[in-house]
């Protein structure tokens, strides 16, 4: 098949049938024309449709190793540089389709599968581990363009350490039940699955730290698996008019709650179970933290830049660029933008091959995911601190097709733009600030990859530092002979 177009994504994922729940009620009939959904999945649809536009094909596909056929570059195993670059590149060509506001992408999942296959050695000769089953349906997700989510983090129930280790007999967390010949049995339930309900499958994964064995496994299974239910939160976009919501209405991606109800996982599908020491393995020594992110900071360079873009667009309405706290302010945007792509871009010059996969240098991407979620509440601030009450001073749609048309055009006017454009950028201004598809937004970047503080301790406990106490004991501190 290769790289699908949008249309055949929308129908594949109506004819699933998946079992999805939203504001009490199942979703029935096609889920790409629900309201929650029906924004989203179509600028999805773009997404896939971007792989065929003539004049980008060879940045954004490339050749099946299997069929020859072209297949999506997030699939792209990288085994040199120039194979990052086309990776970087093709990411940022999907994510300023949507600003960056699609942090589960299909090329987010797609990294995240690369990561598994090029981590896959890890499983090999251990006890439950079956590496073959994720190059397996890696070349199956490659050759027919499969969209994923993936859910990992267990309810917070009880957020001690360990909280799951010594349950009693009410299973909360999703654990294995039982093993038979045809696959393992899963049982409970899963947070947090972005786009949940809306892909061909989901991965499913165990975090590092498990105590008990009924908790360490990873697979991946179709979305409308039996028994599999995603129980979606009310969205954080109530309207269809991209003009009243201009981000909301078109990239509202939704998280669900996933239900594991006694689930089979065909043994086919198991990557490992049962198996503590492997899924710590896979944690901390697998690929996926080089690659994931990768792609999340270049994806996050992208919606640095719309900021940028809608900050002056502001700054240029009104006419108040010849302030200094204006220029300021847009300027410590430049230097958040300009920051963030120094540090992909240092990550891809020092990159190294490793079991025969080229990956990035882990220390500038750590740098960055560290300080993204510092700087995108300061990027959506400043947008709040420049639009001030321009933020509040926005009317709908309607209201420009109703008899006070009149009043608008001549109250709400600026020095470049008549109202109907001011009113658009302040909108668009909002809804990356201030709604509540903007407010999810700085909720999401602030723990993407989790609780900052755990984030930073991380970088303090892998970035190498003894040769620079050395050389700076050996050069100031040990008296010279």
């Amino acid at each position: 098949m290769g790289a699908i177009k949008g249309s055949e994504y929308i129908n594949r994922i109506n004819q699933m049938k998946n079992h999805v729940w939203i504001d009490g009620s199942r979703v029935k009939g096609d889920i790409s024309v629900h309201p929650a959904f029906k924004g989203v999945m179509k600028s999805q649809a773009a997404l896939y449709d971007l792989q065929h536009k003539k004049s980008i094909t060879e940045m954004m596909t490339f050749r099946s190793p299997l069929t020859g056929k072209r297949v999506g570059a997030s699939f792209l195993l990288p085994t040199s540089k120039e194979d990052l670059l086309q990776r970087r590149l093709m990411i940022q060509e999907w994510a300023r389709s949507h600003a960056g506001m699609m942090g589960r992408s299909p090329d987010y999942m797609n990294t995240v599968l690369v990561s598994l296959v090029a981590s896959s050695y890890l499983l090999e000769e251990k006890e439950n581990c079956f590496p073959e089953h994720i190059v397996s349906l890696f070349e199956k997700a490659r050759e027919n363009d499969w969209s994923f989510t993936h859910t990992f983090i267990d309810p917070q129930v009880n957020r001690a350490p360990y909280q799951y280790s010594n349950e009693s007999d009410e299973i909360i967390a999703a654990k294995i039940v039982d093993r038979t010949d045809k696959g393992i049995i899963l049982h409970g339930a899963k947070l947090l699955a972005t786009q949940g309900g809306m892909t061909d499958e989901i991965i499913v994964y165990s975090p590092a730290g498990m105590l008990n064995s009924d908790y360490s496994y990873s697979f991946s299974i179709p979305s409308n698996t039996k028994g599999l239910k995603f129980i979606c939160r009310p969205p954080f976009c109530r309207t269809e008019s991209t003009f009243d919501s201009p981000l909301g209405a078109r990239f509202e991606e939704s998280d669900a709650l996933v239900v594991f109800d006694h689930v089979l996982v065909p043994w086919d599908r198991v990557f490992h179970h049962s198996n503590i020491e492997a899924t710590d393995t896979l944690s901390k020594k697998g690929a996926y933290a080089q690659l994931a992110l990768h792609q999340v900071a270049s994806r996050q360079v992208v919606k640095v830049e719309f900021i940028l873009g809608v900050a002056q667009l502001m700054v240029d309405s009104i006419s108040i660029g010849d302030y200094l706290h204006v220029r300021d302010k847009i300027s410590e945007i430049i230097i958040a933008l300009e920051t963030m792509k120094a540090l992909v871009v240092a990550s891809e010059t020092g990159a190294s091959t490793d079991h025969g996969y080229m990956l990035p240098d882990i220390n500038p991407l750590y740098a960055a995911i560290n300080l993204f979620p510092r700087l995108y509440p300061r990027l959506t601030e400043i947008l709040q601190l420049l639009g001030a009450s321009g933020l509040v001073s926005i009317p709908t749609e309607a209201d420009f097709h109703s008899e006070i048309q009149k009043d608008l055009n001549q109250y709400l006017q600026s020095k470049s733009k008549d109202a109907t454009s001011r009113v658009k950028i302040f909108r668009l201004a909002w809804d990356t600030c201030m709604s509540e598809f903007g407010s999810r937004q700085t909720l999401y970047e602030r723990f993407f990859f989790g609780d900052p503080v755990r984030l930073s301790s991380s970088l303090y406990q892998i970035y190498e530092r003894k040769a620079l106490t050395k050389r700076v004991e050996e050069q100031f501190l040990i008296d010279p002979e």
